[in-house]
């Protein structure tokens, strides 16, 4: 099979996915969208309410936030992979349980196996301990502000991962718009890796 043929037949796992309570709460499962050989993977929380209406990542409010990030840095939204770690919207936008992210974490696994991305950002607390702890630095992690912003490199010959960068979720500026500042700050770390090797 291709990887785009193993890429669709997960994205039908997760839409028919009955593994916990936010089956029966959600109005569309949200897989992810962008290249599936993307070299950067950017990694959310949950859906909120218009990503669950849509079943199309980061097109709320914190989705305008996203792309004005990416374009300060000059990403093409089209040619990276954005996906979360839970992908049903939690009721109320609720944080994501250990259970949920449990049930769902092996979706989120598969697809970074499939896509193989060298840079992974972490958006926000939930998707950065989750990324941090599966690739072995569970040490380093802390509460996202203090490491929002840094670049760490991995060194391990049959990963594909090679940086794993956490940031703040752009979700921050919708309740405090003072903050787009310091996320395109944040951002801009994104260049000293130059991008355009990436693509």
């Amino acid at each position: 099979m291709t990887t785009q043929q193993l890429f669709d037949n997960l994205s039908k796992q997760i839409q028919n996915c009955r593994k916990c309570e936010l089956c029966k709460t959600r109005t569309l499962a949200v897989v992810g969208e962008g290249k599936i050989d993307s070299r950067i993977m950017f990694i959310g929380e949950a859906p909120g309410h218009d990503e669950d209406q849509s079943g199309i990542p980061f097109v709320g409010a914190a989705g305008q936030i996203l792309n004005e990030l990416f374009a300060h840095v000059g990403i093409d939204r089209r040619k990276i992979f954005i996906a979360n770690i839970l992908k049903c919207r939690p009721p109320k936008n609720a944080d994501p349980t250990p259970d949920q992210i449990k049930c769902c974490s092996e979706y989120l696994d598969a697809q970074i196996s499939m896509i193989k991305p060298v840079v992974i950002c972490t958006m926000g607390n939930f998707a950065t301990s989750f990324i941090l702890e599966k690739y072995g630095l569970k040490a380093k992690i802390q509460g996202i502000t203090k490491i929002k912003g840094n670049i760490f490199k991995l060194d391990k010959p049959n990963e594909s991962v090679k940086y794993i960068i956490p940031l703040l979720h752009p979700a921050v500026a919708t309740y405090n718009a003072s903050k787009i500042d310091e996320l395109k700050k944040d951002f801009e770390v994104l260049l000293s890796l130059n991008l355009e090797e990436f693509e």
